[in-house]
């Protein structure tokens, strides 16, 4: 039988953990295994989201045995989502809000309505506003006594989690899935062929949804290349700046494609929530009145699709660092694990052609846009100022 924590990949140390704090919280016998504050932390792909989800399946578990069956109704609905004392907290802006953070609290205060446990799952917990973290917590602090808040964040560094609210939280660190783990996933779960499954895993930097996307989505392959290319437009002036505007345009597309139809969905249900269609007396009126929750729901809606589009070019550049810095390591000599694998014959032009400290001054130029558009630069200016630099570097 499969249970929930088969979901994670490569992380056999975490689920021994969780799995003995999950028994904990059911028997009772061991209370050191078991607290009411968690801090999921690992690199993008790692999956700490999942076994942040997979814990509180565990804990709401009915089954007899090990926690975490992954078939009862309580693991089935936890993991689909619609546990009604599970609840994540999933930024869709670039933010989480101190109302949103309130909202949740009062609501996880609550004894569970039909679960053992309310759990509030806090995906991206770095994107905690400081007054969202401050009213997080006081609450993590004095926790209820059936409540468990289990935060997800890429590091304990004090710019992704607050020193104060790491300090109440108990650590798990999830390490990067290796690439057989990944192309093993690849092949049992998604029923790839080995050759597809192992370049997908060899080129996704560790992160297992990546190496999916780029083994069953052409357009996902397609913007990884176009990423790549502007390495080599960089050096040409003519075509330096159309391939970055070409980079930006790609992250925006993407960004209303994957918006346009849930935000229309959202804005019609609200409308209908609200009157719209509505024959009644006073249905006109109070659609009328509606105009300040529908603006609202607009202003949510830009900010997801902004943070979509953000974190599109942050794929991108990230591919882009990581091909300059197999240039660097292939500079030198070294014998680490190529990020880009199937593009050796590029990194080796580039290592041949460029010499180390303009490739080092190429990363950190990369890297200084990453800071830019995380402090909300407008993209299109921070990308035209990282291909400047990377031209004249390279010239």
């Amino acid at each position: 039988m499969v249970g929930v924590f088969d979901r994670l990949v490569g992380q056999e140390d975490v689920e021994a953990d969780l799995t003995a704090a999950a028994v904990a919280a059911r028997t009772g016998v061991d209370s050191s295994a078991m607290t009411h504050s968690w801090l999921f932390t690992g690199p993008p792909g790692s999956g700490r989201s999942i076994a942040a989800l997979c814990f509180a399946a565990a804990l709401q578990c009915t089954t007899e045995g090990i926690p975490g069956c992954g078939h009862c109704q309580a693991c089935s609905t936890t993991m689909a989502g619609t546990h009604g004392d599970v609840r994540r907290v999933v930024p869709e802006g670039l933010s989480i809000s101190t109302k949103e953070m309130r909202d949740i609290v009062s609501i996880a205060s609550r004894r569970p309505s039909t679960g053992l446990w309310q759990v509030v799952v806090v995906e991206d917990a770095d994107r905690l506003t400081e007054g969202a973290g401050n009213v997080l917590l006081k609450v993590v602090e004095e926790p209820p006594a059936r409540t468990v808040f289990l935060l997800c964040a890429p590091s304990v560094d004090p710019q992704d989690i607050s020193v104060t609210l790491r300090s109440r939280c108990r650590h798990v660190s999830l390490v990067t899935p290796t690439v057989p783990a990944i192309a093993q996933v690849l092949q049992t779960r998604d029923k790839l062929d080995a050759e597809t499954a192992e370049w997908a895993a060899s080129i996704s930097g560790g992160h297992v949804g990546r190496a999916r996307r780029l083994a069953t989505d052409e357009d996902a392959r397609a913007r990884r290349k176009r990423a790549l290319a502007l390495a080599s437009a960089a050096a040409r002036p003519n075509q330096a700046y159309l391939a970055a505007e070409e980079l930006v345009k790609a992250a925006e597309d993407e960004a209303k494609e994957m918006s346009a139809s849930r935000d229309e969905a959202e804005t019609e249900e609200l409308r209908t929530a609200l009157g719209a269609g509505g024959t009644g007396k006073g249905a006109a009126g109070a659609l009328r009145g509606s105009a300040g929750v529908l603006k609202d729901l607009e202003k949510r809606q830009k900010s997801r699709a902004t943070r979509t589009g953000r974190d599109s070019l942050d794929r991108a550049l990230m591919d882009l660092v990581g091909l300059y810095r197999d240039a660097l390591a292939r500079s030198y000599g070294s014998t680490a694990t190529a990020t880009h694998p199937d593009m050796a014959e590029q990194v080796e032009r580039m290592a041949k052609a460029v010499p180390p400290e303009a490739l080092l001054k190429s990363i950190e130029a990369i890297l200084e846009c990453r800071e830019s558009l995380a402090v909300n630069a407008k993209p299109k200016f921070a990308i035209y100022a990282m291909v400047a630099t990377l031209g004249d570097v390279l010239r």
